[in-house]
């Protein structure tokens, strides 16, 4: 589906639906927003020269990762043409898994171009029922919970898709981010407004046009309760945590890192 096929775009009943749309608009405008991976990078892959993040800036930990060869892996909400591409240079089996259809047709450009062989698959993150219980060794979730409602039945299908052993990899947004007046803040000034868990629909339908736009993807801040102590409730267990913060120059970043990344492991 992409943002042509929709009239209506402002039209915010079915947040899922709405946030489909707008990332399809997004991954329309290619490389203006963000740049896939380049034949260089896959060929450094390739010879086992490789990173991948799933917060702005810090690379994930190798060791987190390795081994990838003949490993199956799951990028979840992942599509867009950055980790899957390298990931499967890398010698892993990878499959994608995304809301957005042109997101996921990135990957597939950059699968034909290089040669390599990723399964892209179109669906919400909270239903993973088109997969098998213990199908992946390792699933990476670049940051994106924000965008989801509800963030538990995730952990939940991550848990079961994965293998005994899997481990699941994700960033997410400091709940702490949420707190402050969007407006304000892009003023340089922190004014505490909102309560945790946020959402960006507790705005009333004008303000939220007026702050956000009527097509920007709308965001939700969950509480670390159900970042990081659903994971552990899923049958997770945390093996690993850093911090990070946003590579432009963001008010709040100046005080404290805005975003998490954790490696949650299947026992």
């Amino acid at each position: 589906m992409s943002a042509e096929n929709h009239d209506d775009f402002a039209d915010q009943s079915d947040p899922v639906s709405f946030n489909q749309v707008a990332w399809d608009r997004l991954a329309g405008f290619g490389d203006r927003y963000y740049h896939t991976v380049t034949t260089q990078q896959i060929a450094a892959a390739r010879n086992g020269n490789w990173k991948i993040r799933v917060t702005p800036q810090k690379p994930v930990p190798r060791d987190w990762l390795e081994p990838l060869a003949g490993r199956q892996g799951l990028c979840l909400a992942g599509g867009g043409g950055l980790q899957a591409p390298l990931l499967a240079a890398a010698g892993a089996q990878v499959t994608v898994f995304d809301l957005s259809e042109q997101q996921l047709a990135r990957d597939r450009v950059i699968a034909q171009r290089e040669k390599l062989e990723i399964e892209t698959v179109v669906g919400d993150m909270t239903d993973l029922r088109c997969f098998p219980d213990q199908q992946f060794d390792l699933i990476v979730n670049p940051c994106s919970v924000c965008y989801c409602p509800m963030v538990p039945p995730i952990w939940v299908e991550c848990s079961r898709v994965l293998k005994t052993g899997g481990t699941l990899i994700t960033g997410f947004i400091n709940p702490v981010y949420y707190l402050f007046d969007a407006v304000e803040m892009d003023k340089n000034r922190l004014i505490v407004r909102h309560k945790i868990p946020y959402s960006d629909f507790d705005l009333s339908p004008e303000e939220r046009v007026r702050v956000l736009g009527d097509t920007r993807p709308r965001e939700y801040g969950h509480t670390l309760t159900d970042l990081i102590g659903e994971q552990l409730s899923a049958g997770l267990v945390l093996s690993g945590l850093y911090e990070d913060d946003w590579a432009l120059n963001d008010k709040l970043s100046s005080y404290v890192d805005v975003f998490l990344a954790t490696r949650a492991v299947k026992l």
